[in-house]
């Protein structure tokens, strides 16, 4: 049994489909099709149930493909251990990211480390779907919010931290308030989508308020919240990297300073933390070096000030080392994560 046969049954189960499976070995849906067959004889059992619409595995087809990943893993293990040795990041990166934040940061990441490492390639899916990263073969998962237990490994990058702002012009008209009950006569709009409710969670000191709201638009896209208010519609809760550029620019102002909102974590999950490649080592180093002062909390937060600070385009790269050198440890998580808010 050779390993391109593994490999290739691996990709149709992961793809679901030879042709997306071709597509992404760079051969023919064909040729894949006599593989896969031809395995099948080879093993005498019927490893995929065919139909006109999709394939899926048989029972036995399940613990093939189970230990045939794990195979494949002791292959690429050995490979790992030849790249560690030459140090220098190669190969391709298939990560995932949220949509949201993709644009927000990763985008921006992707450029530095593409940049800073020429023998690597990038595959990136941004996405708010459910993703299972070991059975779709990504290397690192970037995902905001809590994350749930599984055998997965996850990295704190830092944290998003919020902030509450108004357009000149809708202040113009009314009365910045002071206190978050004072929300309640006001037009407010709100991010609202999926499990996320419409209501803020406002704290200073040890008191905390929880506003429910009664938004005058409410969104599952933080930018079409954003762009609400630079248009004077009301107040809105925004992460404070999203409202920087709209602040610089005197379209929008800092409201109740004096008040916080949670602040949301920031997570690289990837499959181990003993075998991390150079490649994904490397990303992950950079994702952790290139947070945001304001974004991780370190800095001055919006409304303290009338200009946060904007995204770094070029973040230095700390030592490889870091990831495991921080203090902050590792966790794990469930393989199957998906987007949270921004």
């Amino acid at each position: 049994m050779e390993l391109t046969s593994l490999q290739a049954f691996v990709k149709v189960v992961q793809t679901g489909s030879f042709t997306r499976a071709a597509e992404a070995l760079n051969t023919q849906k064909a040729y894949l099709s006599r593989v896969v067959t031809q395995l099948e004889k080879e093993l005498g059992v019927r490893l995929l149930e065919r139909t006109t619409r999709a394939l899926s595995l048989t029972e036995i087809g399940r613990e093939f493909f189970e230990r045939a990943v794990g195979i494949l893993a002791s292959v690429e293990d050995a490979q790992r251990a030849v790249q560690k040795a030459q140090g220098e990041p190669r190969g391709v990166l298939r990560l995932t990211c949220g949509v949201e934040f993709g644009m927000i940061a990763v985008s921006g990441w992707i450029t530095t480390y593409l940049e800073r490492y020429p023998q690597v390639r990038v595959d990136a899916d941004f996405t708010g779907r459910i993703v299972d990263i070991v059975h779709e073969g990504f290397d690192v998962a970037i995902r905001v919010g809590p994350l749930a237990d599984s055998t997965l490994t996850a990295r704190k990058l830092g944290e998003l931290r919020y902030g509450w702002f108004a357009a000149p012009a809708y202040l113009a008209r009314r009365a910045a308030p002071s206190l978050p009950s004072d929300l309640a006569t006001h037009e407010v709009l709100a991010f609202a989508g999926g499990s996320h409710q419409a209501t803020w969670v406002m704290s200073q000191d040890s008191q905390q308020e929880r506003i429910a709201l009664q938004p005058r638009m409410k969104a599952n896209n933080v930018f079409a919240v954003r762009d609400a208010a630079v248009g004077g519609l009301g107040i809105a809760q925004l992460p404070l990297i999203v409202a920087a550029p709209a602040v610089q620019a005197g379209l929008l102002r800092p409201l109740l300073t004096d008040w916080s909102a949670p602040a949301v974590p920031i997570h690289a999950v990837f499959a181990s933390a003993r075998y991390l490649t150079p490649k994904v080592r490397g990303f992950i180093d950079l994702a952790v070096d290139a947070m945001l002062p304001g974004a991780n909390g370190q800095g001055d937060p919006a409304g303290t000030s009338d200009a946060p600070t904007a995204p770094q385009t070029k973040p230095s790269i700390p030592a490889i080392s870091r990831i495991t050198a921080q203090a902050e440890p590792t966790q794990t998580v469930a393989a199957g994560v998906s987007n949270r808010r921004p």
